[in-house]
């Protein structure tokens, strides 16, 4: 069976951008098209991509950007399984994230994922959590 990753929002915006810690979200894509790893990303967390691109470059580079993003080997979890619901609600709750943080890390947690990001507001989570973090910068 293949590693699983999940990816937060900043690392799949770092890679649309070009910023620091693209190439290492664009390693991570290539093992995921080439079948040595699993890659998800909750919807949750892909509409933080759409309304930050939206609200940077408005709406036609934010629409690209999605298209874009459906063609990557990327499994978008549309739903939020119960086990995710609550846990990414006992995670809110003990710690100052984001909702959508919570999620992601919520995600990875359920699948047992190594959770790829740039944001230090997980700082905490991962010092308190069994999630496993893969910084990209």
């Amino acid at each position: 069976m293949s590693k699983s990753y999940v990816l937060d929002a900043c690392a799949l915006i770092a890679f649309l951008r070009d910023e620091s810690g693209a190439e290492a979200v664009m390693n991570t894509l290539r093992c995921a098209e080439a079948g040595k790893i699993s890659l998800y990303m909750n919807r949750l967390n892909l509409l933080e991509v759409y309304y930050d691109a939206f609200r940077v470059d408005g709406k036609h580079k934010a629409d690209e950007e999605q298209r874009l993003i459906q063609k990557l080997p990327i499994i978008i979890r549309a739903e939020l399984s119960d086990g995710v619901f609550l846990e990414a609600g006992r995670m809110k709750a003990s710690y100052k994230i984001s909702l959508a943080d919570a999620i992601a890390a919520a995600e990875a947690s359920s699948l047992g994922a190594i959770l790829i990001t740039a944001d230090h507001e997980f700082d905490t989570v991962e010092k308190k959590e069994k999630i496993v973090f893969k910084w990209i910068r």
